[in-house]
């Protein structure tokens, strides 16, 4: 019924980082000259705070919400609510992104201006704004939780850029909406400095995301209890801008679900096709119009074409996650992107050491969100789609994207994976195996993911008979093994030995009840594996380590050297370097040498908590280069030495390089993140 290989053109041409979303404009919108600047180093006119171009279409095409005043209550037959941003005392910005506020056709100079951090931090409207707080629900932790919606995010509006792009921009952290519950609506500076550093750094390494404008600090104060166990301190409200072509979610559809036979919970909306029908219409004619044109006559194929095509779009985007070892943490259907961008950036975290049961999120018991469930559980959250959207999605259109879901994800992993490896000019049956051997290798040594993958460009293709060559590839991956000690610790199991006993009588005598309470035999069965690797690491001295991980990484090595030699077998020398060349700049493209690993984040959260904002701006400019060989904060630290007047003092660039790219300290295996 659907035309796959029609799909598979206009996803690989639409399928950018941030897919702009110019809709239906049927007209060219003109701007008046004076209402513009000029952007010196691309030539671009760009706008004033006074003149940005909005168009606020969705608020024009959806329903909205009848009853002015704001206050928490369930929202029937409406999928926006107008409301106002709470002012804050004081803003300060931290840190602002000028190719992310340049989308919204902004000129970057207006970031000095006095009125900017009072319009970004909601305390004034932009002129042509009109704000609104958006009505979802969503499945949490696999069970459907209701009306949620957006509980201190709030939509400003569409801007049409120079480009005739249009973006969304909202603010979050903004206080109280109809959706905020029992909370107050406000965000603080720990979690606003990570989403706004790790929306730009996404964006960065090539993978769809949503964007970060600005992040803004203030002097208001809100109760925070951080570690659960009632002692409450007050934290700076901050509040961060996001842009993207839309904040729908999975969720935006699930305002209409019957009651659910678990939780009893219906949508605020149950019943409404007719808005569920003007949400859908919505949805592809501004985000997939290459569909609405192409299946005009014929709705149920319109509807299950763009099913399809965002199951690939989801399915490419959790491939480029577990490639960079990205791990989202709260994967519920209320954080999934109707258009396939990462969204909602809470307790995520990268990897350091290789565990394919790495739980980013400390409240995640029983590892439904685990790096390697990540694939199947969007999968799942595609399914609850698919049953929000029965009413005008086929049964067999749905059936056709989770399948082409399945065999796209494994595709372009595999593709992903072969340019880490730079396996670049054959792609053979045994491939899929070198790569899992190698990741089982990273497991057991306790190898770092991301440098582990970055070493393998060390090997020269003219040196793979040399076995002194490729032993001092060895001794690279080596050096960024764990130590028995830390491997150890981050072995520690998420439940006690006594918790692990109950549940497993409990899985033995009632395995269905396990599985209510959301725990999985896999996770119980990783849970032992913690164990016995901790007793078998115990026994094991540094020496003897280094020892079973040259030995480990010897007989990986003799099977990725005999791959290589088939990508090279029949060429010249001449024609050996140019494969060399070229394999190096696909693997330094695919390898990120830095990423916003979780100690770097909270180093810069603990010095902005005390005032000094330097290290967001540092973390900020590595971001913008991820692969770069040639990465430096020099340019960096001057800009901050202007713009701190010597108030607090820069690291040279010679001694403060080396800890963004290195292994991380055994510190960091404290970190929790919930």
């Amino acid at each position: 019924m659907i035309i796959t290989s029609f799909l598979r053109q206009t996803i690989a041409k639409s399928h950018q980082i941030l897919y702009p979303a110019t809709g239906r404009v049927t007209q060219t919108i003109r701007v008046p000259v004076t209402c513009l600047s000029r952007d010196a180093s691309e030539g671009v006119k760009m706008s004033t705070l006074e003149t940005l171009q909005f168009d606020n279409r969705i608020l024009r095409s959806l329903p909205i919400d009848q009853e002015k005043d704001n206050y928490v209550r369930s929202v029937s037959g409406a999928c926006y609510s107008l409301v106002k941003p709470t002012p804050v005392n004081n803003p300060v910005l931290v840190s602002a992104s000028s190719s992310a506020i340049k989308l919204l056709g902004l000129s970057p100079e207006e970031i000095h201006r006095t009125e900017f951090t009072e319009y970004f931090s909601g305390n004034k409207l932009l002129p042509g704004s009109v704000s609104a707080a958006h009505c979802y629900c969503g499945h949490q932790f696999g069970h459907f939780s209701g009306q949620l919606g957006d509980g201190c995010a709030i939509y400003l509006g569409e801007l049409i850029n120079s480009e005739g792009e249009r973006w969304e921009l909202q603010l979050k952290g903004s206080g109280k909406t109809p959706y905020s519950r029992h909370a107050d609506g406000r965000k603080v500076l720990r979690s606003s400095i990570r989403e706004f550093l790790c929306s730009e750094a996404m964006h960065h390494l090539g993978i769809p995301t949503t964007r970060a404008g600005t992040c803004i600090t203030s002097d208001t104060r809100v109760a925070r209890d951080i570690f659960y166990d009632g002692n409450t301190i007050f934290e700076r409200a901050t509040i961060i801008s996001r842009i993207a072509p839309t904040f729908i979610r999975f969720g935006s559809f699930e305002i209409f679900k019957t009651r659910d036979s678990t939780t009893g919970r219906t949508g605020p909306s149950v019943g409404r096709a007719d808005i569920l029908n003007q949400l859908v219409d919505y949805t592809i004619q501004s985000f997939y119009p290459h569909i609405d044109s192409l299946y005009s006559n014929n709705r149920e194929e319109q509807v299950a074409a763009f099913f399809q095509e965002l199951c690939v779009r989801t399915a490419h985007l959790v491939a480029q996650w577990q490639c960079v070892g990205f791990c989202h943490g709260v994967l519920n259907t209320d954080n999934m992107s109707i258009v396939g961008l990462t969204i909602d950036y809470g307790p995520y975290g990268f990897m350091d050491r290789y565990d394919p049961g790495h739980i980013c999120n400390g409240s995640d018991e029983s590892g439904r969100y685990a790096y390697d469930q990540q694939p199947s559980i969007c999968k799942w959250n595609l399914q609850k789609l698919a049953e929000a959207l029965s009413l005008c999605l086929p049964e067999e259109g749905a059936k056709k994207g989770l399948e082409m879901y399945d065999s796209e994800f494994q595709d372009f992993y595999l593709s992903q994976m072969r340019k880490k490896l730079g396996l670049i000019k054959k792609k053979l049956p045994e491939d899929s195996d070198i790569v899992e051997s190698f990741l089982q290798t990273l497991h057991e040594t306790g190898c770092d993911f991301t440098n582990g993958f970055r070493y393998l460009n060390k090997i020269d293709l003219q040196q793979l008979q040399n076995p002194e060559h490729i032993e001092s590839v060895q001794e690279c991956l080596i050096q960024e093994c764990a130590t028995p000690t830390a491997l150890a610790k981050s072995f520690k199991p998420k439940m006690s030995m006594h918790q692990l006993v109950m549940f497993q009588a409990l899985q033995r005598e009632s395995p269905m009840l396990l599985l209510q309470l959301g725990i999985t035999s896999e996770f119980m069965d990783n849970e032992m594996k913690k164990i016995t690797e901790i007793e078998k690491t115990k026994k094991m001295n540094a020496e003897e380590k280094i020892e079973a991980d040259r030995g480990l990484w010897m007989k990986w090595f003799r099977m990725y050297v005999q791959r290589l030699l088939q990508e090279i077998e029949g060429n010249d020398v001449s024609q050996i370097m140019e494969i060399q060349k070229e394999r190096l700049e696909i693997m330094n493209k695919s390898n990120p040498r830095f990423l916003l690993r979780n100690y770097l984040l909270q180093n810069a959260i603990e010095l902005a908590e005390k005032g000094d904002y330097t290290e967001v701006d540092r973390l900020l400019k590595l971001s913008h280069n991820p692969y770069s060989e040639e990465q430096s904060t020099k340019d960096y630290d001057e800009e901050t030495s202007q713009r701190n007047d010597g108030a607090t003092g820069v690291v040279s660039n010679e001694t403060c390089l080396g800890k963004y790219f290195c292994r991380p300290p055994e510190a960091a295996l404290d970190l929790c993140v919930t």
